[in-house]
């Protein structure tokens, strides 16, 4: 049986990706919850993963496109939620200032390893490029 986990981002040390994107995750047996941060401009390179994962925008907005069946975009704001499944590739631009919760499930081992390279040092890109 999984423990009960309780804590504060404020308690979370932020993580800088690079000098647009910070991230803070708390994991448990069966999934990972990340707080990410993304200055406009930033970018996340195409990847997949195992995860599902649920993208929840707190202030901001981000544009995705997903590859998976056929390239598609879809800009998340405030009060929306997207749902990727498992193993579709994809990748985001922060189109303003954005402060977002994602959740995986099972848990992001890339991340607990340090084996995230595609996030690290990507560079930004300019939103009227996508």
């Amino acid at each position: 049986m999984s423990e009960t986990v309780f804590t504060r981002w404020s308690d979370v040390p932020l993580e800088p990706m690079n000098p647009l994107l910070g991230r803070q995750f708390v994991s448990s047996e069966k999934l990972t919850v990340g707080r990410i941060t993304l200055a406009k401009g930033a970018h996340v390179p195409t990847h997949t993963h195992p995860n599902e994962q649920a993208v929840c925008i707190l202030s901001g907005a981000l544009k995705f496109v997903l590859y998976e069946p056929a390239p598609r975009e879809v800009v998340v704001t405030p009060g929306e939620i997207l749902i990727i499944a498992a193993n579709v590739p994809h990748e985001a631009l922060a189109l303003e200032d954005t402060i977002d919760i994602d959740i995986f499930a099972p848990p992001r081992q890339d991340w607990i390893s340090g084996d995230d390279a595609y996030l690290r040092n990507a560079p930004p890109q300019n939103s009227e490029q996508k």
